[in-house]
């Protein structure tokens, strides 16, 4: 930034931090332009600044870069004292405070480090202002900051400095600052919910059906499949066969993806994808989970479909017609297969069918 000269106006924090960390200029030509001197004190550093006949000052609470490189010390006034008005003489004691510990991103932003942060609000407070006022200088974008719970007295003070909620999880609360002009490029909060239902059929043609404890009104009496949400980090079939054997203590083995439902503003306001998964019985044995679950049965596939919910229901309806297709080979769904990618070298699951012959359809799993 350009050096200003003071008038009646007092410098800003902000001006006095970009000016003094500027590496265009010389501690000399900084002490010349504004009649600073330093001299060392037990206490820290102490900093006199001198006035002319235009009544120039600094303004208090400026926060005043004095050391450059890898440690991006700074200086920070916590006393003000003034004495006449030409000629004044400002003593200001000063505390060593640094930019918050952080890395970069692969996308030209700055990743806080939670575990380094200062626990006092207060002193927290004006190493973020410092930092961010780095940051910019330095023409970065995003700034990301994880607070855990322990720190939870930080957020107010980074709602107050412009930071934005992200998302929250149990342990921790995700904040963002946007620095650029224009619209933020941020990636948003995570817009899905996934969910499973298991499909199980036994060497009977029976359907394995439940009824649950808590449910609205309209489906009040209904038998239906499994269902739940799958867990972070955790694959789509392994999630329909872990839902299956926690409401009803069957064992299951994956088949495939029959279907899967899209649909929008469902829980939290959130989109929602719904995965129908058809498994093999393992074993027979029904053990309810009485916490989510009135009763669980073998059903007969027949009986399971004549349920007037079933009937009345287009989507239900239609679910029913691909399974007994896909019992019938008339219909192949998708099968998981493990590949890995040379974009991020990770094992992923990859779902699509596979189809033997054109005569006798005999669709091809793991």
């Amino acid at each position: 930034m350009d050096l200003k000269s003071f008038s009646s106006n007092s410098l800003s924090s902000s001006e006095v931090a970009l000016l003094a960390r500027s590496s265009s200029y010389s501690y000399n030509a900084f002490r010349h332009k504004f009649g600073v001197r330093l001299s060392k004190s037990p206490r820290g550093i102490i900093i006199r600044a001198y006035g002319g006949p235009e009544n120039h000052y600094l303004a208090n609470k400026a926060i005043i870069s004095l050391a450059g490189g890898a440690n991006n010390v700074a200086a920070e006034t916590s006393f003000h004292s003034s004495n006449g008005l030409n000629g004044s003489t400002w003593s200001l004691f000063t505390r060593n405070l640094k930019v918050l510990e952080a890395y970069d991103d692969e996308y030209g932003g700055v990743v806080i480090d939670p575990d380094r942060l200062p626990t006092n609000p207060s002193v927290f407070a004006r190493a973020l202002n410092l930092s961010l006022s780095h940051w910019k200088k330095m023409g970065k974008k995003g700034i990301w900051l994880k607070l855990p719970i322990e720190k939870s007295d930080l957020v107010p003070v980074s709602i107050k400095e412009g930071f934005q909620y992200h998302h929250a999880e149990p342990g921790y609360v995700m904040l963002t600052y946007w620095i650029p002009e224009g619209p933020c490029m941020l990636p948003a909060n995570a817009s899905h919910l996934v969910g499973v239902g298991g499909f199980v059929i036994n060497e009977n043609n029976e359907v394995l059906v439940v009824q649950e404890k808590h449910c609205s009104p309209e489906i009040l009496g209904l038998w239906k499949i499994p269902t739940g949400f799958i867990l972070e980090a955790e694959e789509i079939y392994t999630g329909a066969i872990r839902e299956v054997k926690e409401e009803t203590g069957i064992d299951t083995e994956f088949i495939e993806v029959i279907a899967f439902r899209h649909a929008h503003n469902v829980a939290f306001d959130k989109s929602d994808l719904f995965f129908i998964c058809m498994l093999r019985a393992l074993s027979s044995k029904i053990v309810v989970d009485d916490h989510e679950i009135e009763a669980a049965k073998w059903m007969p596939l027949v009986d399971f479909v004549k349920q007037p919910l079933i009937q009345e229901d287009s989507m239900f309806k239609q679910i029913i017609d691909i399974f007994v297709a896909r019992l019938s080979k008339r219909y192949c769904g998708l099968s998981t297969h493990q590949v890995v990618s040379k974009f991020d070298g990770r094992v992923s699951s990859l779902y699509y069918n596979v189809i033997d012959n054109d005569e006798d359809i005999n669709c091809v799993g793991n």
